[in-house]
């Protein structure tokens, strides 16, 4: 079994964060009309950092939700059944609103067509943008990030994992090739945070 390989370490993990959030500050032209929705789990979490780190720079809270694509996605029947997570729109809503969709892997661009599909149904955006994390390359839709903490060139069977403290105990991003993944899951059925396949 091959060990996993951290690529960013919790020092550049929050490296990312602050680049990400300096470069959505820079093309919005501010936060007036901004709203962040983070897709679960760890999006969520990597959302919730870059609104605190746009009210660092800015000194104005952003609104920040959660959407949830589950029943969006068209994979559910090829996939485990999964519990739905909660989906949380700032009250103000998100028409005529600039939404940063954020992510942690951004692989095929599947989750990102269902997040899509998902808003169409909650309001009508002004502009949506995309912020993952990590971008691994490897995409079946014409999908692509506005917003990157970093482009890591991956094999198809390699995995890339988002970790993060409010989860995972520890921030870092980490590539596993799929055996040491699938040996994992035989030996404790966890299988760790971010984008698998």
């Amino acid at each position: 079994m091959t060990p996993a390989r951290v690529v960013l370490d919790d020092a550049d993990v929050r490296r990312a964060v602050q680049r990400i959030a300096h470069e959505i500050t820079e093309k919005s032209r501010g936060t007036d009309d901004l709203v962040l929705l983070g897709i679960p789990t760890r999006g969520v979490f990597l959302a919730r950092r870059i609104a605190e780190a746009i009210a660092d720079i800015e000194g104005q809270q952003v609104p920040c939700g959660s959407l949830d694509v589950t029943l969006y996605r068209d994979d559910l029947r090829l996939r485990q059944v999964r519990a739905l997570e909660p989906t949380e729109i700032p009250p103000a809503g998100i028409d005529d609103r600039t939404v940063v969709l954020v992510d942690d892997v951004l692989y095929s661009g599947r989750t990102i067509r269902a997040a899509l599909d998902a808003m169409n149904d909650l309001g009508r955006p002004s502009a949506v943008r995309l912020a993952v994390m990590v971008d691994r390359g490897h995409r079946e839709l014409p999908i692509r990030p506005d917003f990157v903490g970093k482009n890591l060139p991956t094999a198809k069977d390699e995995s890339v994992r988002v970790r993060f403290n409010e989860v995972d105990g520890v921030d870092e991003v980490v590539i596993e090739d799929h055996v040491a993944i699938d040996e994992k899951r035989d030996n404790d059925d966890d299988s760790g945070g971010g984008d698998a396949r």
